[in-house]
Order: structure tokens, then sequence, then C-alpha cells
């Protein structure tokens, strides 16, 4: 054991785990007064530099772990941090004796630290006590506007018929002449959201034409209702937007910090800023890290320029200039591949009129892995079937010849994989036949709507055939006819394991009759009270209980509940208590199932196909299936959450729930085309080759990285972003009209960075190729018949899973 609180220097632990940072590196990691500016370029280890720097001020300094904030992007990356932390700082105790508690530490996403200030008396005045908030995540945002909120927004905005609002919201965010309801709502909630970000709240006077001051009404409405319920609620943009607002009303909030840490901080946007500034003005120990040639989020509200321009903006907000260290070292990738993507984001003019750049310059990056061999290769000059079938091919052989340990080694890059129009994207369609073809299975969750995967299809089937289907709504849009088309495939799915096998027929045998008997029960109990002239509404008594428990007709379990000790001591007491229940309380509780959609699909698991499917990744075969599943239990738990968690009678009669769960619900995913499935630990299910967009491949690394298309549409600004130019007459930003050359330059950038052993990329006759990429034509790359595979380093192979273990060139060298 060692001595109790025995002091240790920082090159104690480094040596621990083996670590030998390089001269930026180190100068990052012990810098400790005054604010610090990172660039951090693909590869070059700045989450292991946070993780370090941060262990420093703990273990070194003595500084509280409370007085540490630390935000990151994504949950994933904030889960990393929190685990790398822990098992730096358990190293530390090792050897210094002293326990290290993180658990009142500000560390996480920018989002959840936010919800973490608002519940902390802390950050409020003395004696204040926070209120209880409600989160709307996304999804729940949109769901609770749709049902709840649009009446209010419609008028809030002026409007007398929905239709004439949603197509007004259409025209004005996006430029399209639609009157759908869905659309209206994404429209008001994009727009929405983007005020909340920029702060450009109803109070403010801003310039603006009529009918975006027609949309802040609606933006003004909107946060009329968020806090007109008994609970206030607030959506994910706004919650930033409270969480300034509380620290500002609250004196001593900048002192609380001593030092503020900051990951990713090209994808921060202007609530954010604000937030830093804010808690970082008394102690001015403000850190941030990122790397602007990696800035992909402006559609959410993301401003590059936060980084870009943090010098001069540290300066005049903090009152002092920050320290620059450049992390210019890949350790990720070999050394063609760096050069490509270096000489690739230097082929547009970055120059600002007047001086200056719109980009970090100098940085300087180089690789650690200087290899000979080549790391970046190219298909033949081929038609792109041809194409396509020689990197099937190709991708088979890594696997045959030791070079991948498994296909999810291997990633697929697009800048875009969803259908158009319906139409699959041809580039995706083309690979993932060719792949097929040569026995190599794909995931591909965003290539198509999620509840078109196999796995989703079969377990809406089985549902389907136990609740009924919804009933045909008053309109009829194209878009409908298609999700009507899904529900008949849904049911054609399931039929094959219903057909072949007895036991799953009598589960949905038995369950279909339980609902018919719930809705008889009710019926029975309506005729009884019918005849005793009693109405829903009135009180119940312990004597009108015992009567109904006679009724004909009901079931044993529909009796059996009336009888119940438990109804009969919570009636007597809601009475004595003045508060008495009604008599529609106990016919719901004695017609409500004991099961929900949820548990239909637990049950349903001790069936098949759900066994093999267990079974594929139980022995590593293939965990898309498993995968799948697990992420439709989050959208059946949804559903209860946003509908109803009880089956009721009630609502199963005239098809209530099957409208409810099938045509609001589930046709709401439907168009919302949401299918991203994402695992903090594995991302990627084993046996298959993942096909990603670029946005999803940001933070990752493979051994492997295939460019599916090197072509890329320039979408002009669109009116929001106009407008909220016009209305905070910001300057210095990004022109608006060289903003798509700007954006596309950074995505196939983090695209060419991806790579660590290879890059290979597609050359098809008559295909698209982005101006800048032609970069490569320009290098001496070898084609794939060309390349020796031999030359590629042989898969190292699987640590066994022997709990928790961390890599630090794997998930904390990101």
């Amino acid at each position: 054991m060692p001595a109790k609180h025995q002091p240790v220097t920082i090159d104690q632990l480094f040596k621990e785990v083996k670590f030998t940072p390089n001269e930026s590196q180190r100068a990052a990691i012990l810098h400790e007064e005054g604010p610090l500016f990172l660039t951090a370029g693909p590869g070059s280890g700045k989450t292991r530099v946070l993780l370090w720097r941060t262990v420093n001020l703990i273990v070194c300094r003595g500084v509280d772990p409370e007085r540490i904030f630390l935000s990151t992007f994504t949950e994933k990356a904030a889960h990393q941090l929190r685990e790398g932390l822990r098992y730096l700082l358990a190293i530390a105790t090792s050897r210094t004796g002293r326990h290290y508690d993180i658990s009142g530490m500000a560390v996480g996403t920018v989002h959840s630290i936010c919800r973490q200030i608002l519940s902390d008396s802390r950050f409020h005045p003395p004696g204040f006590r926070p209120e209880p908030v409600v989160l709307l995540d996304e999804l729940a945002q949109y769901f609770q506007i749709w049902r709840d909120a649009w009446p209010e927004i419609v008028a809030g905005m002026g409007f007398e018929v929905a239709e004439e609002a949603q197509r007004f919201l259409s025209n004005t965010v996006e430029d399209k002449d639609n009157g759908s309801k869905h659309l209206g709502v994404l429209a008001a909630i994009k727009a929405f959201n983007r005020f909340s970000e920029e702060s450009i709240l109803p109070e403010r006077d801003l310039p603006c034409d009529e009918d975006w001051q027609r949309v802040r009404q609606g933006y003004e409405a909107y946060l009329r209702w968020l806090r007109s319920g008994s609970v206030r609620k607030v959506d994910l943009s706004l919650l930033q937007q409270e969480a300034v607002s509380v620290l500002r009303r609250t004196p001593g909030t900048e002192q609380y910090f001593e030092h503020v840490i900051v990951d990713e901080y090209q994808d921060t946007n202007s609530i954010q800023e604000d937030l830093f500034f804010h808690i970082a003005r008394g102690h001015r120990n403000l850190a941030v890290v990122g790397d602007d040639d990696q800035a992909l989020y402006r559609f959410r509200g993301a401003t590059v320029e936060n980084l870009v321009e943090f010098e001069p903006r540290c300066g005049e907000r903090l009152g002092v200039d920050p320290r620059r260290i450049d992390l210019n070292i890949n350790y990720r990738s070999r050394s063609h591949i760096v050069e490509l993507y270096g000489r690739f984001i230097d082929k547009v003019d970055w120059r600002r009129p007047g001086g200056g750049h719109f980009r970090i310059m100098d940085k300087n990056i180089q690789a650690h892995r200087r290899m000979d061999h080549p790391a970046v290769v190219k298909t033949d000059y081929l038609e792109a079937d041809e194409s396509c079938a020689q990197l099937a091919i190709f991708i088979r052989r890594l696997k045959e010849e030791g070079k991948i340990n498994d296909y999810n080694e291997v990633a697929v890059l697009f800048p875009s994989v969803k259908p158009y129009q319906g139409t699959p994207n041809p580039h995706v369609l083309r690979l993932k036949q060719a792949l097929e073809e040569n026995g190599v299975e794909v995931y591909a969750p965003r290539a198509g709507r999620f509840l078109e995967v196999e796995e989703a299809k079969v377990v809406m089937g089985f549902i389907r055939m136990i609740i009924g289907v919804p009933e045909p709504p008053d309109w009829n849009s194209v878009g409908y006819q298609q999700f009507r088309f899904w529900l008949s495939d849904c049911r054609k799915a399931a039929e094959p394991f219903v057909d072949s096998d007895p036991l799953i027929k009598q589960f949905i045998a038995d369950r279909k009759a339980e609902v018919d008997r719930a809705i008889a029960d009710l019926e029975a109990l309506e005729r009884f009270m019918a005849r005793k002239k009693w109405a829903t509404g009135e009180d119940a008594t312990p004597e009108r209980i015992a009567e109904l428990a006679k009724a004909p007709g009901i079931s044993p379990g529909a009796k059996s509940s009336l009888r119940s000790t438990h109804l009969s001591k919570l009636v007597s007491a809601r009475l004595k208590q003045g508060r008495p229940l009604a008599l529609g309380y106990a016919l719901t509780r004695a017609t409500t199932l004991d099961w929900n959609v949820l548990d239909l699909f637990y049950r349903l698991c001790a069936f098949q196909p759900f066994l093999d499917w267990f079974k594929l990744a139980e022995d590593g075969t293939d965990e898309a299936p498993v995968c799948n599943l697990a992420y439709l239990t989050e959208f059946l738990n949804r559903f209860l959450e946003e509908y109803t968690p009880l089956v009721r009678a009630g609502h199963l009669r005239n098809k209530g729930y099957a409208n409810s769960f099938f045509r609001s619900f589930c046709y709401a995913l439907w168009r919302l085309g949401e299918s991203e499935y994402e695992d903090d630990d594995d991302p990627f299910p084993k046996g298959r080759v993942p096909f990603l967009t670029i946005h999803q491949s940001k933070g990752l690394e493979f051994r492997v990285v295939v460019l599916g298309s090197m072509g890329k549409r320039e979408w002009p600004a669109g009116p929001l972003e106009q407008a909220v130019r016009t209305m905070l007459e910001r300057e210095g930003g990004e022109p608006l009209e060289r903003m798509p050359e700007f954006d596309a330059m950074r995505l196939f950038y983090v695209a060419l960075s991806r790579a660590k052993d290879l890059l290979v990329l597609p050359e098809k006759k008559n295909g698209r190729v982005y101006p800048p990429l032609k970069v490569f034509r320009e290098l001496d790359i070898p084609t794939i018949p060309e390349f020796d595979i031999g030359v590629l380093p042989d898969a190292e192979p699987e640590q066994p899973d022997l709990g928790r273990s961390y890599s630090f060139t794997g998930a904390f060298l990101s």
C-alpha cells in the first residue's frame, strides 16, 4: 500500500501507462494559467491530451474536480472522457493513496451539463429552489408540437386555418410550397431551435421582414406553451439558453469553475460560446480544442467562427490573449493518407477579403506512421457496376488474407446514403449488391428507414396481428399510401414464422383473445351501469364496486380486479379524503390488459426468428439483427412515454389503440425517416461492412476506408440562414455564397482522414467527382490490381473480452 497522500508527478503517471507525449501534447497538458487554444488535427490524440490535462490539474495541482468544467460534443465522447478519467485517476490513487471523486464534476455534453446547472442550487440565488423541468429531446419535441402545441403556434402567427400556417412555414423556412402538417412542424422546429441558439428572443427588436416577424410570433407562442403546464418544458436548444440565463442572474457563477475545458469547439453554437465565456470570466482559464477543417454541423446551428476567431474573441471577452498550441502529429493514418488530405484542403482559396483567412492556417500536420508502401489505392477506370464489383472482391480479399479481423473494420463512407423521393441512392445500392453477391453482408441503417429493416417489419407484423390495423384516415396522401404498403409488408414478413411455429401461432391467438375479452368485459360493464343508470363520472363506493363485480357476462379476470382488496381500500380512502374516485376508474382498471407493445416484444423473443438472431450475435457471426432489435425497443418505449403505457379496452375498441400506435406514432417515425443506430461501446455490429454517412464517421477511425461516392452538390444557403444573418447583422463570418464550398471541403476532409492503414477511392466512368477531390490524380496512386495487398500490416488479434478495457490508440486517441 502506498503511504497516505504520497505525492506523485505527472511524469510518474505517464510512465505507469507507458505514455510519452510529444512536445506539443506535453505543453498542452502542463499549461495551467490563462486561456489555451489547441488546434487538433485528425488522429492527434486530443482526447488523450484533455484527459491528461484534467488529471494533472486534479492530481498534481490539487484542483477540486467539482471546480472543473469539461465538455464535449457527443454522448459517446463524453462517455469516453468519464471512463478515461476514472481509469487514470484510479492509477493515481494506487500511487498517492488519495481517492479522487469525479461524481460531482461537470463532465459530459454541453446539454447534460446545462441540465445539471438548472437543477443545482449552487448556480441559483441563495434560498431559491430550482424548479423541475421536463427535457424534450428531438423526437419528443416533434411529438409534443405535433399533438399539443400546434394550435397555439398557428394562432400565435395569426392564422385561423392550420394548413395555411403549415404552407407559410414551409415556404418561409424551407422555400417549399407544401401545406403538410409534418413539414410545417419540421420547419417550425428548425426555425425555433435556431432562434434559441442565436438568442433571437421575442423581446429583442431585430431587423426582419413581415414573414419572419410572423415566424417569430409563432416562436413566442411556442415559448408560452412550454411554460403553460404544471411542469415547465424545455427543448435541447432552449436548455442552453435557460442555463445561461440562470448563470447571468446569479452573482458569483463566473467564479465557480477554476478551469473550463471544451472539446470539439468548432461544433459549438453562439449560445454555447456565451456560456463558456461567462463561466470562464472569473479565473480566465478557458481551454478550447478543435479542428475547423472538421466542422460539419452548421446544419444544426454550429458556428465554425467560434473556433476560427477564438483568439481575438478571447482577448475581447476575457481581456487576455490565449496561448496557441498545435497538436499536429497524426498517430492514426499512414503518411500517404495524411499527404492526400493535406493537399486536398489547400485546393480552395481560404483567404478573407481585406486580410486574414476563413480557416486556421499553418497547422503543419505531420504523419507519425511514415512508410514507403502505398496507403491510398483506387479502382480501375470502370463503369459504375464494374467498379463496385472490383471493390467488393477487394474487401473480401482483405478478410480472407487476414488484413482485417472483421468486416466492420472496413467503412464505406458517403456524403449521403438516404433515398431521394423514394428512390434508393444508386451509389449505395450498387455497392451493397456487389458485396452481397460476394458473400459480404452490409450494415446500412441510414440507407433507408429503420422501420424497413427486416427485424422491425417482423416485430411490427406480430404486433399488427394482435392489436389490428388502423382505420384509413380521412386524408390519403402519397406518403400514407407508401406507409400502408409497409404495413402490408410487415404482415408478410411475420406470416411465415406464424405458419411454421404452432407455439407462436398460439401465443398470438391468446393475446388476441385477451383483447376481445377486455372489450367484451367493458361492454358488459357499460350495459350493467346503463341498467343501474350510473354514469362513469359518478363517485365510486365500495358498495357500487361490489355490485359491478356481479355484472353478468364479465370474465373471471375482471371480477378478480373489481374484488381486489387493494381497490376496495383505495376507494374507501379516497372517499374519506373527500377525493372520491370515479366509477370510470374501476371500469378502466378491470378492463386494462397486463401487457403493452414493449411487453409483447419481450415475450416474442422466446420464439423464432428471435432465437436465431440472438445466436448469430452470440457466436459473433452477425450482430446487426440484435442491434436492430435493441434500437426497436427504444422506439417502443418512446411510444409508451409519448402516448400511453396502458392498453385499455376503451382504447382498443374501434381501433383506437391501433390508430395511435400505427397511424400516429409509427407513421410519424416513417415520415421522420428515423434510422440511426449507435452504441456507445461498439457502434457497428460484427460481421458486416458499415455503410456510413461522413457525418456518422466523425470522430471515428477504421483500418480501411472506402469512399463510396466522390460527388457532392453545393446547395446554396437556405432562407433561415439568410434571415438569421439579417437579424443579427453579424460581421466577420463566412460569406453566404461560399458556405456550400467550405462545407463540402470540410466534409470530404473528414472522410479522407478516417483511415488508419488504407484509403480506397473509386474511379468510375461518367462518375461525378467533387473538383478539389481530383487532387488524387496528381499523385502516383496504384490501382487495386497493381496494389500488393501483402504490404498491409496483418490484423491484430482481438483482445479477449475480460470486462471493461480501454485502448488509448482506439478509445482515447480520436
